[in-house]
């Protein structure tokens, strides 16, 4: 899918919107240090179980729900590398699948890149639609977090959002100051993608994970 055919899509109440070459980096540094660490081969990410364990972090309940999961990522990578399924078009993009406890998972995969859809500004447009449909109740965000200016667009776009209509909660490997959002751990929910367990991990990656309010 292009950003230009995104326009169509017909939004759930739940979305998950992530850098998918900014997951794809995060999860080859967890692969190295864990490696490194435990002496044994890690396995690349279980890409549901991920989607599944970034709802439960977004502190969506158990219930018969649709979540759709947009990955955005630069048109030269045609496929995560450290992730399984990993082939945008042919493995993602218009996949679905279904959870025991949280229902339909529904993926899309934006190719971005040309000049005119630059990958930031394809996410920060994609925000400011979603802020504006009544039928999507919560935003779970996973940019490229180490980007202090698309950080700073982010607060903007999110500045006067009523947060009692739209649940935010945005990603990143470290706490960020500021925002209109709650944050959690993105390292988490890879971590336990990867099978690694909390008594191999400190602090363990735990089933919904912390959330903690953005001052």
């Amino acid at each position: 899918m292009n950003a230009q055919e995104a326009q169509n899509i017909k939004w759930s109440e739940n979305i998950i919107i992530a850098d998918g070459d900014y997951i794809d980096h995060v999860a080859f540094d967890i692969i190295v240090n864990f490696e490194r660490m435990l002496d044994r081969r890690i396995p690349a990410a279980d890409f549901s179980q991920w989607a599944v364990d970034v709802a439960l972090d977004g502190r969506l309940k158990p219930g018969d729900h649709e979540t759709q999961v947009v990955l955005l990522h630069d048109k030269k990578n045609l496929k995560l590398e450290n992730f399984a399924p990993s082939d945008y078009e042919k493995e993602l993009n218009g996949q679905a699948f279904r959870d025991g406890h949280l229902g339909e998972f529904v993926i899309n995969s934006i190719a971005t890149g040309d000049e005119h859809t630059a990958k930031d500004a394809v996410l920060l447009d994609l925000l400011k639609t979603l802020c504006n449909h009544e039928e999507v109740k919560r935003i779970m965000i996973v940019p490229n977090a180490e980007d202090a200016s698309l950080l700073n667009s982010i607060r903007s776009t999110f500045r006067d959002v009523d947060d009692e209509l739209k649940h935010i909660i945005l990603f990143a490997m470290q706490p960020i100051e500021g925002g209109n959002f709650k944050q959690a751990i993105l390292g988490y929910s890879i971590m336990h993608a990867m099978g690694i367990n909390g008594i191999e991990a400190s602090p363990s990656p735990s089933e919904g994970g912390d959330v903690y309010l953005a001052e």
